[in-house]
């Protein structure tokens, strides 16, 4: 059966199911290679080397002046992924993307984050996929070792703890920490700073 260019794409924008047997998911696994072989380049650079920005940048298929990301990282589907100006990515992070990433504007993260927005059925585990976009809102801080599920969103100005791993969504101005994630307490929003 013949399927359009993008058809496996709409299917993850719907939350799936897809099934990697058959013929549209194809599109998938290529850019999942791509992906790979770009993240592989860019880590194999030594770190005082710029070089390495210019395989992040063919990743993302956007130039990256604005977006600040440190080496190791790992990224499986660069083209599910969408930057806001001043974004921070530190090192050892690894985006799982099928399902869509969203950076607002000025995200920070500590180092190991960890989202995911692929899910297996409980039934048929080994071939059908499900997917959840995860969305972080403006100026949200991730702290070290987080992790992130599919569907979520974490709001803007909020934070998230170290070790934390987040399963629903987080409202704006929001301190959570724990696992699962619960909310400690809010921020004073009169008191940001742009």
């Amino acid at each position: 059966m013949e399927y359009p260019d993008g058809y496996v794409y709409e299917l993850m924008d719907k939350g799936g199911p897809t099934d990697n047997r058959e013929g549209y998911f194809k599109e998938a696994v290529d850019e999942m290679m791509r992906a790979r072989v770009l993240c592989a380049k860019a880590n194999a650079c030594m770190p005082d080397n710029p070089g390495y920005v210019g395989y992040l940048e063919e990743l993302f298929e956007r130039k990256l002046d604005d977006v600040r990301i440190l080496t190791p990282f790992i990224c499986d589907f660069g083209n599910r992924v969408k930057f806001g100006k001043g974004v921070f990515i530190n090192h050892s992070a690894i985006l799982s993307a099928s399902g869509g990433i969203e950076f607002e504007d000025g995200v920070m993260s500590a180092p190991g984050l960890r989202i995911a927005t692929i899910n297996h059925d409980m039934n048929d585990r080994h071939r059908i996929y499900t997917y959840g976009k995860v969305t972080v809102k403006k100026n949200a801080w991730i702290g070290m070792n987080v992790t992130i599920c599919p569907g979520v969103t974490i709001g803007e100005y909020s934070v998230v703890a170290a070790g934390a791993v987040v399963t629903k969504d987080v409202p704006p101005y929001a301190v959570v920490g724990g696992v699962p994630a619960k909310v400690i307490k809010y921020l004073d929003p009169n008191e940001q700073k742009e």
